[in-house]
């Protein structure tokens, strides 16, 4: 019988297969009370079903879907791009949640509206949803390892090791894992993979193995053993034992001897890395994407230190906080990146501080998000992100600003040039409504750093909480000065003037802000605090549910954030910090 061809691809689902898929993916629970995606969904695959999916452009749409007149200008009006944002991020959250074995998939590729419709079978793993990447840590697959002997003549070798590894994992690591056998249904629930190979070396055997991080691709670890062709099991165990060994040091937090050392001896690799840090502490747009990129120069160079794939972590979550970046489009690498730095060295306060911040930020796990700081802390006391991070990201969601008030002054005096923790430690004040403090903080920010866009924007919510509306406007105008494209200036911007008084400068802005939803991403928060300003409450509120399908970071703040004190009696609002599990300041 002829092989089947390995780069055959299953036939594309019938249009009654797709009917059917549609109508159980509407039925889910994911997508219980989203009537307009569901009217957006059912819509576009019928267009493409009946052959009519190049025609679907955002006029037809926002006309025949979402209601709007004959007039309508996609330009000025985002609505048909913010909704299928929205339906692509409700569709892989079903087909990672309640779709997980369905056979059909129905995709709504970036860049258009047309739907695409495949089998599962031809899928390319997809990355993981929300929190994913963590949990699956605790999942290392077994593939079958290769036989590199001439005539393929190692198979119960092979055995034999697979069945060490198996029963070495097993009784020493609390792991869930995944055998050979069931790669194929599996491979999709592992955050770790484990190959091998086996080779003849005159008489004897040569095993080899690695860990290797799926999502990055990664080699984590390796190891060897030779051992007596006719009696190869000595050497089997040493090398199960010795993955167990790497794998529990990086879950308990327990150096092995195996672990890597914390800082590279590639000195190319070290000064990428620096170079990565000074441009993520820019907190620009442009310092970020550059950061990435130096970041990943190191790992290249070297890809066992850790120093990288935490940087690598941090600024991903960065790129999403910051509104460079949707937070679905750097969840996984920054989760997956955060992983890979603890497994690399797990006596890192960087790795760990980065691995906190992905579960407070991605997962909103408060406890663990606060084991994470305070392992840290432990290992070194003096990492002022940690401090930072600690207070920001964890114990103002907790509502325990007097203890993130101490956090952020100790990450004050450990990096006294920081630009971002001067500018957060008036957040904190101005959390706290002390907006004496508060003024006094951003007037101390600005003089260390007159350049810093933020800083401004944050002097210009101090000054409005004070009453002084044309003192934060002149304010905001220095940081659309400084940061022209920032959505986050545009919006504040519309605000200001909303509480000004003055509305069609406000409506100015507003059309500033939709216009750059078209080229990138825009927070629904920025959004919902221009509408909030505007009076227009039903629809500010109906942004702030629309932030937490995108699990926007500006949420971590929505209990202590003045922006939304009007309406904290909304259903909408209430029913967030429920989700979040936020809590009221103390």
């Amino acid at each position: 019988m002829p092989a089947k061809s390995a780069t055959a691809a299953p036939p594309r689902p019938q249009d009654a297969q797709v009917q059917e898929q549609l109508a159980r993916v509407l039925a889910s629970h994911t997508f219980q009370q989203a009537d307009r995606l569901k009217r957006f969904a059912r819509f576009i695959v019928q267009e493409a079903v009946e052959g009519r999916g190049s025609e679907l452009k955002e006029y037809v749409i926002g006309v025949q879907v979402f209601g709007r007149e004959t007039s309508f200008d996609p330009r000025t009006d985002p609505i048909v791009r913010v909704q299928a944002r929205r339906l692509r991020a409700r569709l892989d959250r079903y087909y990672h949640e309640e779709g997980r074995g369905d056979d059909v998939v129905i995709e709504l590729p970036k860049g258009g509206y047309a739907p695409v419709f495949r089998r599962r079978d031809d899928a390319t793993p997809a990355r993981p949803s929300l929190g994913e990447t963590l949990a699956d840590r605790n999942t290392v697959t077994l593939r079958p390892m290769a036989d590199c002997s001439p005539g393929q003549t190692l198979g119960g070798c092979i055995r034999g090791c697979t069945d060490e590894i198996v029963h070495a994992l097993v009784a020493g690591t609390r792991l869930r894992v995944v055998t050979p056998g069931a790669v194929a249904e599996a491979t999709a629930d592992a955050g770790f993979v484990v190959d091998g190979s086996a080779r003849l070396t005159h008489d004897r055997v040569r095993l080899t193995i690695a860990l290797a991080d799926r999502w990055s691709g990664q080699v984590l670890w390796s190891a060897a053993e030779d051992a007596p062709l006719d009696d190869p099991v000595d050497a089997e165990r040493r090398l199960a034992s010795a993955l167990v060994t790497r794998l529990t040091a990086g879950l308990d937090g327990s150096r092995g001897s195996s672990s890597p050392a914390p800082v590279s001896e590639n000195l190319t690799a070290r000064n990428l890395y620096l170079q990565g840090r000074y441009h993520l502490n820019q907190r620009t747009e442009d310092g970020l994407l550059k950061a990435v990129e130096f970041f990943e120069r190191a790992v290249a160079e070297d890809a066992r230190y850790s120093l990288p794939y935490s940087g690598l972590a941090d600024a991903y979550g960065l790129l999403a906080h910051y509104g460079v970046l949707g937070p679905a489009d750097v969840w996984a690498k920054a989760a997956s990146s955060a992983a890979s730095a603890v497994m690399l060295d797990v006596q890192s306060a960087e790795a760990h501080t980065s691995l906190a911040h992905v579960h407070a930020t991605q997962d909103w796990d408060w406890a663990a998000a606060e084991r994470e700081y305070q392992h840290a802390l432990r290992l070194n006391p003096r990492y002022a992100t940690t401090h930072h991070w600690y207070a920001m990201s964890c114990l103002v969601p907790m509502g325990r600003l007097d203890t993130a008030l101490e956090h952020i002054q100790a990450a004050q005096s450990l990096d006294p040039v920081s630009s971002i923790i001067s500018r957060d430690l008036a957040v904190i004040h101005l959390y706290r409504r002390d907006l004496e403090q508060a003024l006094d903080q951003c007037d101390h920010t600005v003089e260390l750093n007159p350049h810093f866009a933020p800083a401004y924007v944050t002097l210009s919510l101090v000054q409005e909480q004070r009453g002084d509306v044309d003192e934060a406007v002149a304010a905001l105008l220095r940081a659309r000065d400084l940061a022209p494209r920032s959505p986050r200036v545009h919006a504040s911007l519309a605000r200001i003037y909303a509480r000004a008084g003055r509305p069609a400068e406000a409506r100015d802005a507003l059309d500033g802000l939709r216009e750059l939803s078209g080229s990138r991403y825009v927070s629904p928060i920025e959004f919902a605090s221009v509408y909030l300003a505007l009076g227009e409450r039903d629809e500010g509120c109906r942004w702030i549910a629309r932030a937490g399908d995108d699990r926007c970071f500006e949420l971590l703040a929505l209990a202590v954030d003045p922006r939304f004190d009007t309406v904290r009696d909304a259903p909408e609002l209430a029913a967030l910090t429920a989700r979040l599990r936020l809590a009221a300041p103390r």
